[in-house]
Formats: structure tokens, sequence, C-alpha cells
């Protein structure tokens, strides 16, 4: 699927429909911060969603995979403009319903998303989420560095993934979306996984989020050994995904298989 963005460019995507499940539902996977829709885990929990028969979706974010963009330009309400994109495309196929599945940067712009779209989104499954994604990088810097972020508009970002640069109008809306604001307002059903040994995105702040969250309905899973990616679970996070998304869709007694 291509989905037209107002003002111009594109985002590419993948779209399963439903063969057996409810027909207003869909699960959306939101990939993470230099990844892109064809990743390990998506695949995962697509292969779970056509044994249940639910609709799929996958799309590459803004400068992200096959989408177009810059790395400079993103922003955390340009990833929100291009959720709605995504809504709006199921929305038009009749799903109204919507599961989300955020991987990382995925993981902070599905559970904003959600917050502003409650009636349209059934649960969250988040994956190493990064609810600090941006007030945090901008807390980790000294006045040096942030002086420069905002002097040249550039940020080096670079791990033993990505090596690129993103620009200041992200540290521009870190007052917007502080992960204590995203607690505080949260009322949805959600479902975290995280790994101990995560050492980009650090499992604490899914504890914060579990501790702090207004609504009740908040499960956390940790895994000792895991790291960022969660790869080695893949199929166990994809099962337990289609169980929790089961249960909310069909709230009766044997309805979590």
């Amino acid at each position: 699927m291509t989905l037209p963005l107002p003002g111009g460019g594109e985002l590419v995507g993948d779209y399963l429909p439903c063969h057996a499940g409810p027909a207003d539902f869909a699960v959306l996977w939101v990939h993470g911060f230099g990844s892109h829709r064809g990743g390990e885990k998506a695949a995962a929990v697509r292969d779970e969603c056509a044994r249940r028969g639910w609709a799929f979706a996958a799309f590459d974010f803004r400068a992200h995979g096959a989408s177009s963009g810059a790395v400079l330009e993103l922003t955390a309400t340009g990833l929100l403009a291009d959720l709605d994109a995504a809504a709006e495309f199921l929305a038009g196929r009749g799903h109204t319903r919507l599961g989300l599945v955020g991987s990382s940067m995925g993981g902070f712009a599905s559970a904003w998303w959600a917050l502003d779209n409650p009636n349209s989104v059934v649960g969250c499954v988040l994956l190493a989420p990064a609810f600090g994604f941006v007030p945090s990088r901008w807390d980790r810097l000294t006045k040096a560095e942030r002086d420069d972020w905002k002097r040249t508009g550039r940020l080096r970002i670079k791990n033993k993934w990505i090596d690129t640069e993103i620009g200041y109008a992200l540290a521009e809306e870190r007052d917007r979306f502080r992960p204590a604001d995203l607690a505080r307002r949260w009322r949805a059903p959600a479902l975290v996984f995280h790994g101990v040994a995560d050492d980009t995105v650090p499992y604490a702040g899914s504890l914060d989020f579990l501790r702090d969250a207004a609504g009740s309905a908040v499960e956390v899973r940790l895994f000792k050994d895991g790291d960022h990616r969660l790869t080695a679970y893949k199929d166990e996070i994809a099962a337990e995904a289609g169980r929790f998304f089961t249960r909310l869709l069909s709230p009766t007694p044997g309805a979590s298989t």
C-alpha cells in the first residue's frame, strides 16, 4: 500500500485483509527508529494475525524503509501524523478498531497515538518502548551539547545499529511528550515487553510507566537476558500479543487461546 501525505511525500506499507476475525479489527505494526516494517518481529506478529484470521498492516515511517522523507525532518508530531494516515487507510477498509504493536520508537508513537485516539484503540502491545524518546535524549546532553545541537540543527545518533543525524525540531517538542504526562493520562489496556539487558532503552522506563499509569490494565513482562531488539523472543511475544487482543475482543471465559 502507498499512502499519500498532506504536503507531499508518501508512506509505503503492507496490508493483509482479515479472513475470519472481526471485520472491524486490525493489528497495526509500528516499527522503531532506524528500522522498517519488514523485520523479524513484524513477521512473527503478521503470522500470528494470519493464524487468527485478523487483518494486519505495517508501514514505514517517513525517512525509514521505502517511505519518503529525511531523518533530519523527524518529529514526534510527524510520527503521530503518519499513524493518522495508516489509521485512515485501515478505517477506509472497515477496520475502525486497532490493536497497536509498537517497538522502541514505535512503542512511544503507539502509546501517544492511543492516548489521543481512545475510541480507535483496543489495546497496545509495546516492545522495549522508548517512552522518553524525545525528552530523555535532551536530558542526557550537557549544556554545550544542547547549544551545539540548536546552533547546527543536527545531533548525531550512533549505536551498534544506526549512524545518523536528527534535527533540532525534535528537541523543541520535548515538553509536549513527557513520560510522566503519558502515564498520568493513560487508560488503555497495555502489555509491555522489555529486556533487562537492554542497553539502548533501559527497562526502568517500562517499570516507571507501570508504577505511574493511571489505568490498571497494564502489565510488564521482563526477559532477564533480553536485549533491545528482543528478536530471540519474537514468537513468544507474537503469541502473547494474539492472546492479549483476543481477550480484549472477546472478554469471555475460554477466549484466551
